[in-house]
């Protein structure tokens, strides 16, 4: 192990059963109330290493911006769950009372700047906001997470660019996670031509790149936090690949009041007949290969893992309550917000 201690360790594993527990308890939602979550819901099931290494890395006042897959940061940084599930059901109670929903949530004052259903949209924002950091001269670093299929927007190049001119605080965290909706990562040409791993394309804006086993929180803490590090001391930019496998499908279907749906199959199965490798992700899914680890180095028993278990899930069961039993908001309040 690296030189955290036990109890950020167990504090690691617990945010990344928290935030798979919360996207199962979305997924299910389609199947059990039916209706209730309007418009596309995507889930981040497989990144959770990579998402609670890289926010254990970070100090009150950093900041960070990431994708419509975007459930998990907030979860890490402190945001209520009930408040989130909310959202996610279009309700009042939600963290943006209900306009933002799955793809859209955020939460200033612990350091969450938003989310875009745009690809790479959040990439300038996240420079913008380094630059911001910089000015203040806080010390303060950002994290921008996006997906691979982000580096094939201007946005990326752009941002990148200045970012490593001006030398921003900031860490570009791509979550690679083999797949850009239904084609695998191997098959894009433009992937191809820009060589394996991706974290090469840090070579063209003249900073490090990096490629890191997204399914290990320590390797990705161990990355991401020398990135930060160098960020924070005013050395510029870092473009860090990491690893991962989606679990689930790239997004939901969209389902009428009443009608009953599953969450789809994940697109190996569904479109390329290839369970052998869709179960060959689930032997490495990073949940409980990082519980197992945590009990084989004595971190933890089982019995204690399994009590975080029941905890999380007693939870997430609660949001999913308090989200149901929320109130919808009124038809009036439609404009709301709206501008001209």
């Amino acid at each position: 192990m690296t030189e955290l201690g036990n109890d950020r360790l167990v504090w690691i594993y617990t945010q990344m059963l928290r935030i798979r527990e919360f996207e199962e308890r979305v997924k299910r939602t389609f199947e059990d109330h039916p209706g209730v979550i309007r418009g596309h819901t995507h889930l981040a099931d497989g990144a959770e290493a990579s998402i609670v290494g890289s926010v254990a890395t970070l100090n009150p006042g950093d900041q960070i911006l990431a994708t419509y897959r975007c459930h998990g940061y907030p979860l890490a940084l402190g945001t209520d769950a009930n408040a989130m599930m909310a959202e996610i059901y279009g309700r009042t109670g939600g963290l943006c009372g209900g306009y933002g929903g799955s793809m859209h949530l955020v939460d200033p004052e612990r350091g969450f700047l938003g989310t875009s259903g745009i690809v790479g949209q959040g990439i300038p924002h996240a420079t913008g906001a380094a630059y911001a950091a910089q000015i203040r001269k806080r010390g303060q670093v950002v994290l921008s997470f996006f997906g691979d299929g982000s580096t094939k927007q201007g946005a990326f190049s752009e941002s990148l660019n200045i970012a490593s001119l001006w030398k921003l605080p900031i860490v570009y965290v791509m979550e690679n996670n083999s797949y850009n909706v239904v084609t695998r990562s191997e098959q894009e040409d433009a992937n191809a031509a820009a060589g394996e791993p991706l974290a090469i394309k840090a070579t063209a804006f003249a900073m490090p790149g990096v490629t890191v086993d997204g399914a290990d929180p320590i390797a990705v803490y161990d990355v991401v936090g020398a990135a930060v590090e160098r960020a924070r001391a005013g050395d510029g930019p870092t473009l860090v690949e990491s690893k991962v496998y989606r679990l689930s499908a790239h997004g939901n279907l969209i389902a009428p009041p009443g009608v009953p749906l599953h969450y789809p199959e994940h697109e190996a199965i569904s479109v390329f007949g290839n369970r052998e490798e869709y179960e060959a992700a689930l032997r490495g899914d990073p949940v409980p290969r990082f519980r197992a680890r945590l009990i084989e180095d004595g971190v933890l028993s089982a019995e204690q893992a399994d009590g975080i278990g029941s905890e999380v899930r007693n939870e997430m069961q609660a949001a999913v309550d308090f989200g149901l039993n929320s109130p919808l908001p009124a038809a009036e309040r439609a404009l709301d917000h709206v501008y001209a």
